[in-house]
């Protein structure tokens, strides 16, 4: 029993950092997992929603406890020498009759840490065994190669050793929490998947999430080409891109916030005009914003309610956000649904 718990007092600093990054990486996948959630399951599941976010713990103590603590001062392993890597996939043996148990702890917990990404994989992913396994493998050799090479780079030597039996015992942990949600799903099967058909009575978190990746692809559309023009032109020799009157910035400003513009057109108003209310982000939560069919006069009021609704709130008046919400919280649908 001392032995194990020398062994797991090892890694308290590192469970530690887990803790301290999992509130921080949660608030900024949010949105992503919600995205995630519903384009696969078409509904916010309370079970999905929470296997997600110890997802993300999970993450965050897997990197932790295989690249944390980070070398320091001026000397020592990644600084001024490096650790050797093993090769040996036998080596295993030698551990054992050097170290005795706590080599023993070490290949049990190699094997155990992966069980988790396993079971994520074959039950809040899905994945069959092969890809599962497979993800396993391939995620151990990630860690191996960034400890091998010292964080890409970051260090001139490696700091924590590169082991091909942590790859073998990763793999095997991860093929064992796979067949674990496989024994569960016999006993409570997982939630059935989403219907192909769109909801047309969306809830206010998917409306949001939707919305999110719709300004995601506006923002992509106005900014990435013209940031590789711009570089491009630095990287010639050619300066920033200027119009004839305007400086380079208010040249940038008027390209951006054009393209934005005209994305923003061409997203929230143009595509779901043609796709039944669906905008690129609706169709990815599988929603639309359409919530009854309406003759064309009704409609076009129904899309300019709309985009004056999202103009305001997002850009003139961002204060009205909570107001939004309560009216939705209490009439269960939006401003611009009452438009017959």
């Amino acid at each position: 029993m001392g032995a194990v718990k020398h062994f797991l007092g090892n890694y308290s600093e590192n469970f530690a950092a887990a803790l301290i990054l999992w509130p921080i990486l949660s608030f900024m996948l949010t949105l992503p997992i919600l995205a995630y959630l519903y384009h696969r399951d078409g509904r916010l599941r309370f079970g999905t929603f929470v296997g997600a976010y110890l997802t993300v713990f999970y993450v965050c103590g897997l990197g932790c406890f295989t690249l944390y603590p980070l070398p320091s001062g001026d000397a020592g392993p990644g600084i001024t020498y490096g650790v050797s890597p093993n090769f040996n996939p036998l080596n295993f043996l030698n551990d054992i009759a050097k170290d005795g148990l706590k080599a023993v702890f070490q290949l049990l917990f190699n094997v155990v840490f992966f069980v988790p990404l396993g079971f994520i994989a074959g039950r809040l992913l899905r994945l069959r065994f092969v890809p599962a396994v497979l993800l396993g493998m391939l995620t151990s050799m990630l860690i191996e190669i960034t400890q091998l090479t010292g964080l890409f780079g970051l260090y001139p030597y490696a700091y924590r050793c590169c082991d091909v039996d942590d790859v073998l015992t990763n793999t095997l942990g991860a093929a064992l929490g796979w067949l674990c949600a496989w024994l569960l799903a016999r006993v409570v099967p997982p939630g059935k998947l989403a219907d192909a058909e769109p909801t047309d009575r969306p809830g206010f978190v998917r409306r949001c999430v939707a919305l999110w990746i719709d300004l995601v692809i506006v923002w992509l559309v106005a900014v990435v080409p013209y940031g590789a023009v711009a570089l491009g032109m630095e990287f010639a020799g050619l300066g920033q891109p200027a119009l004839p009157g305007l400086t380079a910035a208010q040249t940038a400003a008027l390209v951006i916030d054009g393209s934005a513009i005209a994305a923003l057109v061409v997203v929230e108003l143009v595509i779901p005009w043609f796709h039944g209310g669906s905008t690129p982000g609706g169709s990815f939560v599988r929603m639309t914003f359409e919530t009854r069919p309406r003759t064309t006069g009704y409609r076009m009021l129904f899309y300019a309610a709309r985009a004056l609704t999202l103009v305001v709130v997002l850009w003139l008046a961002p204060w009205l956000i909570p107001f939004v919400l309560l009216f939705y919280l209490i009439a269960r649908k939006m401003p611009y649904d009452y438009i017959p």
